[in-house]
C-alpha cells in the first residue's frame, strides 16, 4: 500500500503572504485566483484543503478536468508505474507502450462509426491547441477557409479558437444562432425554436448572396460550457449533422469539457446519436494532467508531415493517467451514474426556485449543471416572443455574491454565461449521494445569505 505523504506545513500567516505575492507577481490576466482566494495544499476526491486549514468541496474540478476528482488512487498508481519503470517521460510523437495503451483505451470509448475508421493527432497540451489542429485539418482536407460557429461558443484562447468563440469578429467565421430554451434567440424556445435555428442555418448556407465564406467545417459544443451550460437539443444536433453531411462540410464536435462521462454519456454527441467527422478532446482525457488530441475520419487525413506539431505532444504521465481514467469511467459506469445523480441535483435545484425568486433557470446534463441568476424586480429585456413574455435580465452581481457566500461555506463554484450570471457546478463523477446533498445544502444557504447581503447590488447596473 502506498504511503500517503503529509500535507506541506504552511504557517497560518503564510496564507495571506502567498496570496499577496501572487497578486504582485502574476499577470493581470489571471482569473480564478481573483474570485477564489485560496491556497490549496492538499486534495482528495471532492475535497481541497487550503493553507489556512479550511476544507472546501470542489465543484470546479479544474474547469471539468478532474473526472475522478483530486488524486484518485487509480490515477496515482498509473503515474507511479510509469515513473518507477524508468520509461522516458518526454518522447515528442514517438511510439511508446504507454501511448499505445492510451490510444487503444480511447478508441474503445469512441462512438461506433468513428472508432473503426479513425485517426488521432496528439496536439499541444491544451484544448485550444487541439481546436487549432481541427481547423487546420478541415481546411487542408476541403481546400476552403471559412468556419461555421455558434453564438455563445467557447473554444479556447488562441487566435483561431477565439475567432470561433462567441463575441469575436473574423470575416472567415460565420456566426449561427445556438438554440436554447430560456433565452431563445427567436423568443420561442423548445423544439420550435430549435427548428427555426436549424432552418436559419440551412437557408444561410444555401443563399448564394448570403455572404458566407465557403465553410471548411462547422464546430459546435454538445453542451455550451463557458457560454452558460446550454445543452444543444438532440433534434437540432441531428439536423446539424444532416445539413453538414448534405453539403460535404466536416462537423467538429468540441468535447473538451463534455467528454469522458461528464454529461451522462461517455461523449456528449451520444445523446443525439450523431457521429461527427472530428472530435476535439482534452481536459479529463489526461486524468488531471495536460493532454489534448483530435480524433477524425481517416478520409480527412490529407495534411503533410509536420502540418501540426508541438514539443509537448508526448506527455507519458498524462497518457498513463488518461488511460487509467478512461478505463475507470468505462468499467464502473460513471457516465450512467452522472446521468442519474445529475438529474437528482437538477430536480432539487429547481425546487429552490420556489423560495428564491432570483433563480431564473436551472439547466444542464449529467454533472454539468448551471443555475442562471436574475433580477426579478428589473424590467425584462426586449423580446420577440409571441406571447410578449421574457425572462428577467441576468444578475451578475448577485451571482458573484452567491459565489463568495459559497466560498465562505466551503464550496467552490464557477460562474459562466454571457453576463457571468450562471453558477456552474462541475463536480467529479465520483460524487457520492451524501456529497451531492452537502453541495446543494451549501448552495441553498449561500443563496439565502446573498439575498440578504447589503452589497448585493454594488456592482449591478451594467446590463439593466
Amino acid at each position: 500500500m502506498a504511503v500517503t505523504e503529509p500535507a506541506p506545513v504552511v504557517p497560518p500567516s503564510a496564507h495571506e503572504g502567498i496570496l499577496r505575492r501572487q497578486s504582485l507577481r502574476e499577470s493581470a490576466a489571471r482569473t480564478y485566483a481573483r474570485s477564489l482566494p485560496i491556497v490549496p495544499v492538499r486534495a482528495r476526491g471532492l475535497t481541497i484543503e487550503g493553507a489556512d486549514g479550511r476544507r472546501y468541496l470542489d465543484c470546479l474540478s479544474g474547469a471539468g478536468t478532474l473526472a475522478l476528482g483530486h488524486n484518485h488512487p487509480v490515477v496515482l498508481e498509473a503515474i507511479r508505474k510509469v515513473i518507477d519503470s524508468g520509461a522516458p517521460l518526454h518522447v515528442l510523437d514517438l511510439a511508446t507502450p504507454v501511448k499505445d495503451a492510451f490510444t487503444t483505451e480511447l478508441f474503445a470509448t469512441l462512438p461506433p462509426g468513428l472508432a473503426d475508421n479513425a485517426r488521432i493527432q496528439f496536439c499541444g497540451p491544451a484544448g485550444t491547441d487541439a481546436v487549432e489542429a481541427a481547423f487546420k485539418l478541415v481546411r487542408t482536407a476541403t481546400g476552403r477557409s471559412g468556419l461555421l460557429a455558434f453564438t455563445g461558443a467557447y473554444h479556447g484562447m488562441t487566435a483561431g479558437a477565439l475567432e470561433a468563440s462567441g463575441g469575436a469578429q473574423d470575416i472567415r467565421v460565420t456566426r449561427l444562432p445556438f438554440p436554447q430554451d430560456y433565452r431563445c434567440p427567436f423568443g420561442i424556445g423548445g423544439e420550435r425554436g430549435a427548428a427555426i435555428a436549424a432552418h436559419w442555418t440551412e437557408h444561410l448556407l444555401d443563399d448564394q448572396k448570403g455572404g458566407v465564406p465557403a465553410p471548411a467545417g462547422m464546430i459546435l459544443e454538445p453542451v455550451q460550457g463557458e457560454g452558460g451550460v446550454n445543452p444543444a437539443p438532440d433534434s437540432w444536433m441531428r439536423r446539424m449533422r444532416r445539413i453538414t453531411e448534405d453539403r460535404s462540410i466536416p462537423l467538429i464536435a468540441d468535447e473538451v469539457q463534455t467528454g469522458v462521462g461528464r454529461t451522462g454519456a461517455f461523449w456528449g454527441v451520444e445523446h443525439s446519436g450523431i457521429v461527427p467527422d472530428v472530435m476535439v478532446l482534452s481536459k479529463a482525457i489526461g486524468g488531471s494532467l495536460p493532454l489534448a488530441v483530435i480524433v477524425y475520419r481517416s478520409e480527412l487525413d490529407l495534411w503533410q508531415p509536420g502540418a501540426h506539431a508541438g514539443t509537448f505532444r508526448g506527455n507519458q504521465l498524462a497518457m498513463a493517467a488518461g488511460a487509467a481514467t478512461l478505463a475507470h469511467v468505462r468499467e464502473n459506469g460513471l457516465a450512467q451514474r452522472a446521468a442519474t445523480l445529475g438529474e437528482r441535483m437538477l430536480t432539487r435545484l429547481r425546487s429552490l426556485g420556489a423560495h428564491h425568486p432570483g433563480i431564473g433557470n436551472v439547466r444542464g446534463r449529467g454533472l454539468m449543471i448551471g443555475m442562471e441568476l436574475v433580477d426579478p424586480e428589473a424590467a425584462p429585456l426586449p423580446t420577440t416572443a409571441e406571447d410578449g413574455a421574457a425572462p428577467p435580465p441576468p444578475d451578475p452581481a448577485f451571482a458573484r455574491a452567491v459565489q463568495q457566500e459559497c466560498l465562505r461555506r466551503g464550496l467552490i463554484v464557477e460562474l459562466g454565461g454571457r453576463h457571468g450570471a450562471v453558477v456552474r457546478l462541475l463536480p467529479p463523477l465520483t460524487l457520492t449521494d451524501e456529497q451531492a446533498t452537502a453541495v446543494i445544502d451549501r448552495l441553498a444557504d449561500a443563496l439565502t445569505a446573498a439575498e440578504r447581503s447589503p452589497n448585493r447590488r454594488a456592482a449591478a447596473g451594467s446590463i439593466h
